[in-house]
């Protein structure tokens, strides 16, 4: 008898939750403890009064198995809401990278041509290297990352996803 596996899917989740120690250790187990793998994670704290964290989550899975993860961030206490933005429709994600290149010459001269078509900003430079900062969707990200491979890349520093959906309501 064949089980036929379920496609796997990319999710960006959000979780508000209360902004208190060893919220981000419970999440973190909670993912780790069933198995579940974390692509992205970014946390911030979005209150006045600093009580209130909003995480952010990318993470691959069956339909079934993003459903689970989500009922069981839910049922974590300090967690107030839990909203998947690839469920909600339409949202916008971007993420921030810095990039350096070393390279001198022509190696040089195309870093700093590629870095303009992807409207990635030079934030230092030296005469031997410089490094990019570069804001957009993980996949422009990436693409900018594997051209620069082969232009003398050192390293790369990315901050995850952070996602909200489009139009004047919240998640």
């Amino acid at each position: 008898m064949h089980i036929k596996q379920q496609a796997s899917e990319r999710h960006v989740l959000t979780v508000t939750v209360d902004n208190e120690a060893g919220i981000l250790a419970k999440i973190a187990g909670l993912f780790t403890a069933r198995g579940y793998n974390i692509d992205s994670l970014t946390v911030a704290d979005i209150s006045e009064n600093h009580a209130v964290s909003r995480i952010t989550i990318v993470t691959h899975g069956p339909p079934a198995v993003i459903e689970q993860i989500r009922a069981q961030l839910e049922r974590l206490v300090p967690v107030h809401k839990v909203a998947d933005l690839t469920e909600n429709g339409p949202y916008v994600e971007r993420e921030l990278a810095l990039i350096k290149v070393a390279g001198t010459g022509e190696m040089r001269v195309e870093a700093l041509r590629l870095a303009d078509v992807f409207r990635a900003k030079v934030v230092d430079t030296t005469t031997a290297s410089f490094i990019f900062e570069l804001t957009g969707t993980p996949d422009k990200i990436d693409s900018f990352v594997a051209l620069m491979r082969e232009l003398g890349l050192v390293e790369v520093g990315r901050t995850g996803v952070a996602g909200m959906v489009r139009g004047a309501k919240g998640t």
